[in-house]
């Protein structure tokens, strides 16, 4: 096992990962950005490196910063988190050039996998059903139009080293795939340093689920069920759940199937999510894998009784799979809510600035990962993400439940969040029922108009 781990990365998953790590034995060594001084994960780690200013590309992608401050901190591994440099093949390289262990996948499935556009044509080579697209990068504008007006409009313009949400553009037209072609370069290089983009068809208002799979340096391949990450405002989730209400039992061995034997043919090791979009005949398509571990790994945990982080490690130092996940057996219905910065009466604007007053709801079936605390600051720099409500039940109805329970209970002033958007989620009867896909959140907000999404007077 490791005797020292720098976590790459900030807020709420470094926190989660030094916990991890302190469970396991192992110390810790944070790095932060100058913005990032007083947020939890430094002070709760063994040792913390300063890398740089507030901006992302000046510290937290800064491959040469990270790798001196572990020299420095003489470590033997470094845990990327998710984002910044989580999918990065090239930094995976240089830790194993300079003796340290990436605790992620080989830098050959990263790319197989990690870009997106690759990982398209991967899993063709295997089987997987994959949408229409274009068949490598798109360069320009002209081959833009042409390829769009080739698959017929509606596209999607993907950022292939995206995630989150960013460098995505819907298109419905010529004069929105242009706009939208420039608008996913510029997103993606400031956001990945990666302005590559790719084009596929925009399947509708699809059933948006994921499959989690954890695999090691044995052989072993396992799929660990599913989520539904279907609640989305501009392709960025803001709740999931697992398992999902849209899956059936022939439905999930088909697909987990399909992930198994993606994962296999690339050699993969170590947690990876892979993405697909379902419609409502049951009909899926390969979206792309994150080659990483997700935001929304608690519900999955919480959901199987498994710790998928601390799994990450041992694998990465070797270890084989866990028998308790190879066996994992569902126990339990899990919800998430992203709590994010955000104005949800105002266009769901940034809402960066001091948490004068911090209350964290608890209890049984709650879990909160957060990096927040009463005094202290959300940053304009990063995503507006400050902490994640994981609730959990014996059925869907009870972690619903729990989860209203929950929203009620936090307390946050300073600044906006969405928490009341999410109450509302809570409460509506289609989301009760399990009846949604990738647009009820824009139809939500469109019948409550007055309420969500336009500035109040």
């Amino acid at each position: 096992m490791f005797n020292k781990v720098l976590i790459a990365n900030r807020g709420e998953i470094a926190l989660r990962v030094i916990r991890a790590c302190k469970e396991l034995g192992i110390k810790t060594l944070a790095v932060y950005s100058e913005a990032d001084v007083d947020s939890l994960h430094v002070q709760l780690a063994d040792q913390a490196v300063c890398i740089g200013p507030a901006p992302s590309a000046q510290s937290y992608l800064k491959i040469d910063r990270i790798i001196s401050a572990a020299e420095i901190g003489n470590v033997d591994a470094i845990h990327p988190g998710y984002g910044f440099l989580a999918e990065n093949a090239h930094f995976a390289e240089v830790c194993a050039s300079c003796n340290i262990k990436f605790i992620g996948p080989p830098p050959d499935a990263i790319r197989s996998m990690g870009d997106k556009n690759v990982a398209r044509a991967t899993a063709r080579a295997a089987g997987v059903p994959v949408t229409p697209g274009s068949e490598g990068l798109v360069e320009n504008e002209k081959d833009a139009l042409r390829i769009a007006r080739e698959i017929g409009y509606p596209v999607m313009i993907k950022a292939v080293a995206g995630g989150g949400g960013r460098g995505m553009r819907p298109a419905h037209n010529d004069g929105s795939l242009v706009q939208g072609f420039h608008g996913a370069r510029m997103e993606a290089e400031k956001a990945f340093g990666n302005a590559g983009v790719y084009i596929e068809k925009l399947i509708e208002n699809p059933h948006h689920i994921e499959f989690q799979v954890m695999a090691d340096c044995h052989g072993n391949v396992v799929h660990i069920g599913e989520r539904d990450c279907s609640m989305q405002r501009r392709n960025q989730k803001i709740i999931e759940e697992c398992p999902s209400p849209l899956m059936t039992d022939d439905l999930r061995t088909r697909m987990g199937d399909a992930s198994v034997k993606l994962a296999k043919s690339v050699g993969y090791q170590g947690a990876g999510t892979i993405e697909y979009l379902v419609d409502n005949r049951g009909n899926f398509y390969f979206m792309e894998m994150n080659t990483r571990i997700q935001v929304e790994h608690c519900i999955t945990e919480e959901a199987y009784g498994i710790d998928l982080v601390k799994e990450q490690i041992k694998v990465a130092a070797g270890e084989p799979l866990s028998h308790y996940v190879r066996d994992a057996k569902r126990r339990y219905h899990a919800i998430e809510c992203r709590v994010n910065a955000e104005d949800p009466f105002n266009n769901f604007s940034p809402c960066p600035g001091k948490l004068e007053l911090y209350y964290a709801p608890g209890g049984r079936g709650v879990r909160i990962d957060s990096h927040a605390y009463t005094g202290y600051t959300v940053p304009p720099h990063y995503d507006s993400m400050i902490a994640k409500v994981i609730a959990m039940g014996t059925s869907r109805e009870n972690a619903i439940a729990r989860m209203r329970r929950a929203l009620s209970e936090y307390i946050i002033r300073g600044i906006k969040t969405t928490i009341p958007f999410q109450q509302a989620i809570m409460h509506d009867p289609d989301f009760v029922r399990g009846s949604y896909d990738t647009g009820f959140v824009a139809k939500l907000i469109d019948a409550r108009g007055a309420e969500f999404g336009k500035k109040q007077p």
